[in-house]
């Protein structure tokens, strides 16, 4: 496998203007990428998995592995793996066009799954798990070599901010970044909502920039891409009905495993560090097909 074709599909890629544009403000929202049939499919799938139907299970589960269970009631659910449990979900987030506007977005030669996630946030408004506080990817990625990564936030229907829509900073990615410690490595699930409304509050004012807020308001087979680094968060589910989506994380084809430890000695652990398999060297592979399969690459 050389390269996967996007011929036909070039008028769905990012142009030159918007690759600068994701490089300055840290996202993009893309052309319709799915149509309105792959989308209900998803939709279907999803009630299949929440059924309990699974094609596979994974072959350990990580300590901090997101599995929301009916018993786990009306919260805001998030199921890591869905592209791995669920063929038919898989196989529609493995899309090449995925990979090659992720690929143009982080001038990459090749784009590979990282993690996926199905997302439902219920429709109360006063539920607070659907709360999702200010925070950016790569903390939780520290055994990640790459600072290109990205995620493409794909709805399951037109998504605006009454939904509780995925909203960035804008430059974020670009800040420097003060007040690292331990705690940062925590998912927000985790951690105190307040503190990540300081940490925010901090490095804008660290880095004398503005804290400009855009919602991304995204039509039914659209997508939003955001830098591993730009802060991000979403509200709310104000709607009538439930918010439906799977936060797709992508890693290049340079991205590999490295071991990190925080200050007070102990190892960062990342969910695949459990389930993926070992290089020559013994370290977790970032490229096992089974767990991160290759979406797009460059045929030289």
């Amino acid at each position: 496998m050389d390269t996967f074709a996007v011929v036909g599909e070039e008028h769905l890629l990012p142009t030159d203007d918007e690759v600068a544009s994701y490089l300055r403000r840290g996202w993009y929202l893309s052309r319709k990428l799915f149509s309105d049939d792959e989308i209900d499919a998803l939709v279907e799938a999803s009630e299949r998995f929440y059924s309990g139907q699974r094609d596979r299970e994974l072959p350990a589960r990580p300590r901090r592995l997101a599995d929301w269970r009916p018993a786990d009631g009306e919260v805001q659910r998030h199921n890591d793996y869905i592209h791995y449990l669920s063929d038919d979900i898989g196989r529609i987030l493995r899309k090449p066009i995925i990979g090659a506007v992720a690929a143009r977005l982080a001038e990459a030669e090749e784009i590979r799954v990282f993690q996926s996630t199905l997302i439902y946030k219920p429709p109360l408004p006063d539920e607070r798990t659907n709360v999702v506080p200010w925070h950016f990817d790569k903390h939780y990625w520290r055994t990640c070599t790459s600072d290109r990564m990205l995620t493409a936030f794909i709805p399951f229907h037109d998504c605006d901010v009454r939904m509780g829509t995925l909203t960035t900073v804008d430059g974020s990615h670009r800040w420097k970044e003060v007040g690292d410690d331990a705690s940062t490595a925590q998912h927000f699930a985790q951690r105190d909502h307040g503190d990540l409304e300081r940490r925010l509050a901090e490095n804008a004012e660290f880095n004398n920039a503005e804290v400009h807020k855009t919602p991304m308001i995204i039509p039914k087979g659209h997508m939003s891409f955001h830098h591993c680094r730009t802060y991000h968060g979403s509200g709310s589910n104000l709607a009538d009905r439930p918010r439906r989506a799977i936060s797709l994380h992508l890693q290049d084809g340079e991205n590999a495993y490295q071991s990190f430890r925080q200050p007070d000695g102990t190892m960062v652990e990342y969910n695949h560090d459990a389930v993926v398999r070992r290089t020559e060297r013994g370290l977790p592979d970032y490229a096992d097909p089974d767990f991160c399969p290759v979406l797009w690459r460059f045929h030289h």
